[in-house]
């Protein structure tokens, strides 16, 4: 394990709002340190086009997060593949504990972000990654020319709906409402493409052998169940806060367990502060960005008046 050494400020995920914290950080002369227990992007990797970043007409997710991450690093040290496992006050300084060592710090920034929020239904752990996934652009190739079924409504499914047909997949989209939540140059988009949408569905059970073979959907409208044959699952029904050091440390939640801050992204722990997806709100990356560099130049303001 290695030794604890002092920090000013430790940044918990390097998704957007994790990176721009650190970077801002350092800028404010604070000796940063962030740790990601994947890889610097967070979710935002996923994302198969990204048309409303400022600067960027079209991005593909994965292509932002390492411009950023190259950024970032330019300025602050990011250890990828290193996860936070606890946090607790010490005395006048905040203990990092990670699977590597152990880290004092004077301020920290919660940036953990979502996870994919699972449809919890029979076949689903089964079949992850044989034929389940949460991710289009991750493992969309596998399925080019075999039909597949997209679940979801929102942004994110439209938009994996619309990269899968666009590589060739056969898709069908599965919503549990009549109405799509998707906005509407989306909804054109996914018209214009001739994706055909099951209407007030849900799954009910995923079914195969070494590999999904179909999904047993059930029509609210008419009050029935029936098989689709699809070789392919993609899941996009939300996401979840990963809150777990929240939790841990009793900051301040909302009834959905997204962390509540003020407009300076201090949380109900002084000198504590989020940003990011983990506070819920408007969840795009320009925000996330924003309220990275917010929480580390509050956190630099605050430990100012400490000296």
């Amino acid at each position: 394990m290695e030794k604890a050494k002092n920090y000013d400020l430790i940044v918990v995920g390097a998704g957007p709002a994790g990176m721009t914290a650190g970077m801002y950080g350092v800028r404010s002369g604070l000796e940063t340190l962030v740790f990601e227990k994947g890889i610097c992007g967070g979710l935002s990797n996923e994302a198969p086009e990204i048309e409303n970043y400022p600067g960027f007409k079209k991005v593909r997710g994965m292509e932002l997060a390492e411009k950023m991450k190259e950024q970032a690093s330019e300025y602050v040290e990011i250890r990828e593949l290193e996860k936070v496992e606890k946090m607790k006050w010490s005395v006048k300084n905040l203990e990092v504990s990670t699977e590597k060592g152990s880290y004092l710090t004077r301020a920290a920034v919660i940036s953990t972000g979502t996870r994919h929020r699972r449809l919890g239904v029979k076949g689903e752990d089964e079949f992850l990654g044989r034929g389940i996934s949460y991710c289009a652009t991750c493992d969309g190739f596998f399925f080019r020319d075999k039909p597949v079924l997209v679940v979801g409504g929102g942004d994110s499914a439209v938009r994996e709906a619309l990269y899968l047909k666009n590589i060739g997949c056969e898709v069908t989209l599965v919503h549990r409402r009549g109405k799509l939540r998707a906005e509407p140059y989306l909804q054109k988009n996914l018209e214009h493409a001739g994706v055909r949408i099951l209407w007030n569905s849900v799954v009910r059970e995923i079914r195969g052998d070494k590999k999904v073979r179909s999904v047993v959907r059930f029509d609210k409208d008419r009050e029935i169940e029936d098989e689709l044959l699809v070789e392919g699952v993609f899941i996009s029904i939300g996401e979840e806060p990963v809150n777990d050091l929240a939790a841990q440390m009793g900051i301040g939640m909302d009834r959905n367990g997204y962390i509540i801050t003020d407009k300076n992204q201090r949380t109900s722990l002084e000198r504590v502060y989020a940003a990011g997806d983990i506070t819920g709100g408007v969840r795009q990356i320009v925000v996330a960005c924003a309220e990275g560099a917010i929480a580390a130049t509050s956190a630099y303001n605050d430990l100012l008046e400490l000296v």
